[in-house]
């Protein structure tokens, strides 16, 4: 078994105590830069809570490998649920690949035309004048089913919805609702 590693701004001894965990449990693993390509790991543990899964999945196209977000202190998150601590009793699980996985929605987003990588939680569009009304229509598969005016647009993903979309009054929706708000 291989893992790929990454983190934003990890801390040193966190990530000596993750190698560790690996290495005495025979698992290899390599660390995964902001701008290097993923040597084929079969699953990545992203260090540094929400922040830094959000960091991972916005750096990557591959939503094939399974990601287990860990949290460096004992801060709760909702995208990185496991501390580093209880790592250690769960590994024979995770060598085996005896976990469950949950497919995330992202968004595929185009700016000037170009792909950027797929979006985690939400895009918002606005006008590049402050107070100024767009027009925006959705269409799905061709067919027109929504216009509207209004001073931007903010379209989120399940996991999205409880970011900037909550706040600015948007409904929280459920992680496995096959929707976007």
């Amino acid at each position: 078994m291989h893992v790929g590693i990454f983190g934003t701004g990890l801390t040193d001894s966190s990530e000596r105590i993750l190698k560790k965990i690996l290495d005495e449990n025979h698992i290899s693993s390599s660390k995964i830069g902001t701008k290097s390509k993923n040597k084929k790991s079969d699953c990545v543990f992203v260090l540094g809570g929400d922040k830094g899964v959000r960091n991972y999945f916005h750096r990557t196209f591959d939503a094939s490998i399974p990601v287990l977000g860990i949290n460096e202190s004992e801060s709760d998150g909702f995208l990185s649920q496991l501390d580093l601590k209880q790592l250690p009793s769960l590994i024979s699980r995770i060598k085996k690949m005896d976990f469950e996985t949950e497919q995330v929605t992202r968004l595929g987003v185009k700016i000037d035309g170009k792909n950027v990588y797929p979006v985690l939680n939400d895009v918002a569009v606005f006008s590049s004048r402050s107070a100024m009304l767009m027009e925006h229509t959705l269409r799905v598969n061709g067919d027109e089913v929504w216009h509207d005016s209004s001073d931007g647009i903010i379209i989120s993903t399940p996991i999205g919805s409880s970011a900037y979309s909550m706040s600015a009054g948007g409904p929280v929706i459920f992680q496995d609702s096959e929707s976007l708000e």
